[in-house]
C-alpha cells in the first residue's frame, strides 16, 4: 500500500536527512521547497563534494521495491526530486529530472561508489511536471524505472551498490544547486519487502 501524504505529520518511521527550512504538509502532498545551494555529488570530473540535499528516508535491510510520483515546478538550472537510497555519503544512488532551462531537460540518474559520482543521463522532452520513479533492489544491484502515467514503465538504469551494510536509507530527495524558488511535491511513498 503507498503510503499518501495527508494531515499534520509526516509518514511513520521516515525521518530528515538535511531537513529543508522550508517544507509543508497539504491534504494530498508533501512540499518541499529545496534550499539554495543544495545537492547530492562526490569528487567526479570537477572535484566538488556536496552532501547537503533534503532526502525523507526510512531505514530498511534487503531487497525492496520504492515508488513515489513527484510534480515539480523547476525554475533554477539542475533544479531536481526524484528517489534516493543512501549508504553513506560515498556510496548512494539517486534518480529524477533535473531541469536545464532552454535546452532539452536531463533525465537520469547518478551512482556512487567509493566516494566517486557517476551521472547516466538521457534528453527527456516530454511534460515532466509530473513524473513517477520507481527502484527495485535485489541482492546489491538496483534497477531504475521511470513512467509518465504509473502504469507502462521504462527502464532508466541498472547499476551496483559496492557496500554490503545490513541497513540502508531509502526515500524521497529534493535539491535545488543554483537558485530559489524551486518547488516539488510528492504524493506518496511505497516500500514494498
Amino acid at each position: 500500500m503507498p503510503q499518501t501524504f495527508h494531515g499534520k505529520e509526516l509518514l511513520k518511521e521516515f525521518k530528515w536527512f538535511s531537513k529543508p527550512t522550508h517544507f509543508e504538509l497539504n491534504e494530498q502532498h508533501l512540499v518541499m521547497k529545496p534550499n539554495v545551494n543544495t545537492d547530492f555529488w562526490q569528487r567526479t570530473h570537477n572535484g566538488f563534494q556536496v552532501d547537503n540535499g533534503h532526502f525523507l528516508y526510512k531505514e530498511v535491510s534487503g531487497d525492496f521495491q520504492l515508488t513515489t510520483k513527484v510534480h515539480t515546478k523547476p525554475l533554477n538550472r539542475y533544479d531536481q526530486a526524484g528517489l534516493m537510497v543512501r549508504v553513506s555519503k560515498d556510496t548512494w544512488i539517486k534518480s529524477s529530472v533535473e531541469y536545464s532551462p532552454n535546452e532539452s531537460n536531463k533525465l537520469g540518474a547518478v551512482v556512487t561508489n567509493n566516494g566517486y559520482s557517476d551521472w547516466f543521463t538521457q534528453d527527456f522532452e516530454e511534460d515532466q511536471s509530473a513524473l513517477y520513479f520507481r527502484m527495485k533492489k535485489v541482492g546489491q544491484d538496483y534497477s531504475l524505472y521511470y513512467s509518465v502515467d504509473g502504469e507502462k514503465w521504462k527502464q532508466l538504469r541498472i547499476a551496483h551498490l559496492f557496500a554490503e551494510e545490513e541497513t540502508m536509507q531509502i526515500g524521497i530527495y529534493a535539491c535545488s544547486p543554483q537558485g530559489e524558488g524551486y518547488e516539488a511535491s510528492f504524493e506518496f511513498v511505497e516500500i514494498q519487502q
